[in-house]
């Protein structure tokens, strides 16, 4: 197939033989909205489907006219375009092997006289960004990439959330179809090569060129959509309550099928239908109980709030009396309700160990892992109530961590071992104390 001629994997195929249709081809000038579109030999035989009839009227769909000069047709001007956006600016010797129908002098005087130094296209160019500004200034504000884009470390946890993207090269440490190049290493385009072998080669690097098209859609997805700052998109998605986080992960996967903008619009019309459902059940609640103004239901609400603290101190009352043996907690509560009712905002919000007695140390008898550890360790595992194995995998990668970078803190050792951050604390001020790694 001639490569400046359109892609005809970019139109629908003939209604009549579902054949790819490849220009001249006839479109229905009465069928639609959808076009009916027809290939040559259909047409010539008459074909009818349905409400088409084979003396409607008809269009000629074409590009072989020219556009902006003779000698240039709209296939040949589309094709350079292509080729420009496929090889890049000044590779005017790829730009004329691709385009085949042209030299390598044709093609750059061409492009620098119509797309560069033509007056006439720049203020078109300008009239359409400024319609662009003026259609999207009452909309949503787009994402606009921060100007110092994280630098995660390699073979960090950050760095693992987002699939090994570094924001600051815009590429990914393994690409999509990482070797999509194996296919191609060993093309080559020969002078005496029959015409089904040049066809075969030219399609594997139609294949090669799809590749790295969907490569770049990703990356498009990561930027437009703000992925390339993927704390921050987090603390964003925080702020919706719990219910609209949940359906937020949900439909994340089709962020790819919807621009950023239609995509937050459509996360905020659910919060909205969230906050909506919650109010439609609170004035529920208020007639079920009788209220039939919003003044009575200001009272409801403050009689409902000094009920349930009523409520929750006979409950933290239960569960000390039912943990009595601990004289600790007992103490703990007694202040706790003293500040409650002093109109005083406790400074302890919680019982220690949650009002329960403090679990037993852990038994490392017959544990794997255990025969390595000193005394030391052995005393921080049964406290800590932490398996040997799983002691000796978070310190490795503690230890791997404080030598890459030549110091180690402790939100970075909480980033690389997700357990209990009380946990995490303890083994990393151990590790400190032992000499195995030092601060950061």
């Amino acid at each position: 197939m001639d490569p400046s001629q359109d892609d005809p994997f970019d139109k629908p195929p003939c209604r009549g033989c579902s054949s790819y249709l490849v220009e001249p081809y006839i479109k229905c000038a009465e069928c639609g909205p959808s076009p009916f579109l027809l290939c040559l030999q259909c047409f010539t035989r008459g074909y009818e489907y349905k409400k088409h009839q084979s003396d409607h009227k008809y269009e000629i769909m074409t590009s072989d006219f020219p556009i902006l000069e003779p000698g240039w047709t709209a296939q040949e001007e589309m094709a350079l375009l292509e080729a420009v956006m496929d090889c890049g600016f000044g590779n005017w010797q790829d730009v004329a092997y691709q385009m085949r129908t042209k030299t390598k002098e044709e093609c750059e005087s061409h492009y620098m006289k119509n797309f560069i130094n033509n007056p006439l296209f720049s203020s078109t160019l300008l009239s359409l960004r400024q319609m662009e500004e003026a259609r999207t200034a009452d909309s949503a504000i787009p994402f606009k990439p921060a100007d110092d884009p994280p630098r995660p470390s390699f073979d960090s946890q950050l760095s693992r959330d987002m699939a090994g993207y570094m924001p600051a090269r815009a590429d990914f440490m393994e690409e999509f179809d990482n070797y999509a190049e194996w296919d191609l290493k060993d093309i080559d385009f020969v002078d005496d090569d029959s015409d089904i072998l040049h066809a075969l080669k030219v399609a594997v690097v139609d294949i090669y060129h799809s590749r790295l098209k969907e490569r770049q859609r990703r990356k498009k997805i990561i930027r437009d959509h703000g992925l390339i700052n993927l704390r921050k998109f987090q603390i964003l998605e925080r702020r919706y309550p719990k219910e609209v986080q949940d359906l937020y992960d949900a439909m994340r996967r089709f962020a790819r099928v919807v621009g950023p903008v239609e995509h937050d619009k459509f996360i905020e019309s659910h919060a909205l239908e969230f906050e909506l459902r919650r109010e439609i059940r609170r004035l529920q609640e208020y007639r079920r109980e009788g209220i039939q103004s919003f003044c009575g239901a200001k009272v409801y609400d403050r009689v409902k709030r000094v009920r349930e603290d009523e409520r929750s101190k006979r409950n933290m009352l239960c569960e000390v009396l039912q943990y009595i043996h601990d004289d600790r907690a007992c103490q703990q509560w007694l202040h706790k309700q003293a500040a409650i009712d002093a109109g005083i905002t406790p400074v302890v919000t919680t019982i220690t160990t949650s009002g329960r007695r403090s679990a037993p140390p852990l038994n490392l008898t017959g544990l794997p892992g255990t025969e390595k550890l000193n005394e030391r360790e052995k005393e921080l595992c049964q406290v800590v109530r932490l398996v040997p194995g799983a002691y000796l995998e978070y310190k490795q990668a503690l230890l791997n961590e404080c030598k890459r970078q030549g110091g180690l803190r402790l939100a970075q050792a909480r980033s690389l071992i997700k357990i209990d951050v009380n946990k995490t604390r303890k083994i990393y001020d151990f590790l400190i104390k032992e000499g195995y790694i030092n601060k950061a």
